[in-house]
Formats: structure tokens, C-alpha cells, sequence
């Protein structure tokens, strides 16, 4: 799925703790992922501190909004582990390997996007989980789903 590295990438640093350098980031952040403008443009207006709080409040204060993927389904973090691996990558800064930024630079940098596609489901219903939360998070996972390639139905 050629063409969405920089979007994953761009996903990856919206869906981490907005630390001190986070907000140097966002204008590149909005030009070069148009479809994160949004989150960018509201990451922009809000006070560090106040973006701070809101992601530990929705990311770890709220139930079901895990950036765990592992969370949404058992499947074990050497899974992941051996993924990074196979492509020659280690993770540093301490992150579990199922952390969802994690697994979108990985995919931005590989070009695999495998792992996305298997959590396909799981990232619709954290998007729909985040859209009812009225958190502009939501529009971040949502821009990475609709890059992934149909599931099939359910009923």
C-alpha cells in the first residue's frame, strides 16, 4: 500500500504524548499529512498543558481507548516483537511493541502494512470509540483506517 508513508509516520508522532517538541512539529505535521489538518489545526489552538491532560484523559483515564493493539485482541507482544525483527528494527524509548504509534512508523517505515490490516476492525472500533468521546483523536485513527484495504463483511 505504497503512498501513505508519510500519513502513518504523521499519525504516529498525533498519537503519541504530546511532549516538548510536539508543537514544532505540527506545521510540517499539517502540510504534509493533509488528511491530519484538522487535529493539527485543533493540536495548534489548545494550551500544551491542556492537550497534555486531554491525552492521558481519553489514552489512559478512559476504558476501551487503548493504543495497545494487543488490547483489542490476544495476540501476544512477541508477535509484534518478531515483526520489528523480521525487518531488521529495534524499538527504543521504552515503548511496548504493540503501541499503536509504534506500528505505524513501522509500517511507514517498511511499507508493511500487514499488521494494520489484521487490526483493521480493532482501529474501526477505537476511531468509533474516539468519535463518541468527541476527541479530534478520532480523525487521526480514521484517517488510518480509510487507507487500509476493505475487511470483509460482517453480520
Amino acid at each position: 500500500m505504497p503512498g501513505f508513508e508519510l500519513l502513518y509516520q504523521a499519525a504516529a508522532l498525533c498519537l503519541t504524548y504530546p511532549g516538548d517538541d510536539f508543537r514544532a512539529r505540527l506545521p510540517l505535521l499539517r502540510e504534509a499529512a493533509p488528511q491530519l489538518r484538522e487535529f493539527a489545526d485543533h493540536a495548534a489552538a489548545t494550551p500544551p498543558g491542556e492537550l497534555a491532560a486531554h491525552y492521558l484523559q481519553v489514552f489512559e483515564s478512559t476504558e476501551g481507548n487503548s493504543l495497545y493493539l494487543s488490547h483489542w485482541r490476544g495476540i501476544s507482544r512477541e508477535h509484534f516483537q518478531e515483526l520489528y525483527s523480521s525487518h531488521g528494527l529495534e524499538l527504543t524509548g521504552g515503548e511496548l511493541p504493540d503501541f499503536l504509534p509504534a506500528v505505524l512508523e513501522l509500517a511507514a517505515r517498511t511499507g508493511n502494512t500487514d499488521v494494520l490490516t489484521e487490526h483493521r476492525a480493532e482501529l474501526e472500533r477505537l476511531g468509533s470509540r474516539l468519535a463518541g468521546c468527541g476527541t479530534p483523536y478520532a480523525s487521526v485513527v480514521e484517517a488510518v483506517h480509510a487507507t487500509l484495504p476493505a475487511g470483509p463483511a460482517t453480520g
